[in-house]
């Protein structure tokens, strides 16, 4: 529980992060644009939620989703990479 506790912070830090850059920089910033709506970021959160509150009751259940958010992860994420590229 307490591993879930600390990815689930880890994840809100870099959902914070990413707010106040798109909040200092404007909505029309690269940075908005290139994490659209991110689904990776909030099924993360999601994740580590549902991880945290099966701990007790199935912990194994609970390592299973926080390998499942490492491995969705682990797939490279080339979205700000194509917004920032310039166009050829």
């Amino acid at each position: 529980m307490l591993y879930g506790a600390v990815l689930l912070m880890a994840a809100l830090a870099y959902l914070l992060l990413q707010r106040c850059i798109i909040a200092a920089e404007g909505e029309q910033t690269a940075l908005k644009q290139a994490v659209g709506r991110d689904w990776k970021g909030k099924a993360s959160l999601l994740a580590y939620l549902a991880g945290i509150g099966v701990s007790l009751v199935w912990p194994s259940l609970a390592q299973a989703l926080y390998v499942a958010v490492a491995l969705l992860w682990l797939i490279p994420d080339r979205r700000i990479e194509r917004v920032l590229q310039p166009h050829a």
